[in-house]
């Protein structure tokens, strides 16, 4: 694994074992016996291995388009290097928002679950854009018809 690779779980890592005051290794341990005693240390924990699982493929993906690209002849790709690069392209995908997600759940200020969110605004009473009802003419009531097929 490239070191910038190993610095951004490390990097993780240490914010993890910072919060919950633990080594990474003790917090697995701890959620793998009792996930429902600390539902943000199971959420962390959680997502943290769904980082370092997204990073293992996407290093083992890369390490495949690198072979490929070796072997590949000077000019114009082919489709399997080709879709070697789509798929390294969805793997940096996943392990950035991945990423992202563990950020978010490290995040003091971040809105918690059960919490009402900045977005949701205070308790909604009544349509959140005032309107006013369309104006429509009079119903004409229906008559006989007349005339018909003769």
């Amino acid at each position: 694994m490239p070191e910038e690779l190993d610095d951004l779980l490390a990097a993780y890592t240490q914010q993890i074992e910072a919060r919950f005051q633990m080594p990474l290794r003790r917090l697995r341990d701890a959620v793998t016996a009792a996930p429902e005693a600390n539902p943000d240390v199971t959420t962390v924990v959680r997502w943290y291995g769904h980082l370092e699982e997204a990073q293992g493929l996407l290093s083992r993906a890369e390490d495949d388009l690198v072979l490929a690209l070796d072997r590949a002849p000077v000019g114009e790709l082919e489709d399997p290097v080709m879709a070697l690069a789509d798929r390294v392209n969805t793997l940096v995908a996943v392990r950035d928002g991945r990423a992202m997600v563990v950020a978010h759940l490290l995040d003091d200020n971040a809105p918690r679950r059960g919490t009402p969110g900045a977005w949701r605004g205070g308790v909604r009473t009544g349509p959140a854009i005032e309107t006013t009802p369309v104006a429509r003419p009079a119903a004409v009531p229906a008559g006989p018809v007349r005339g018909g097929m003769r």
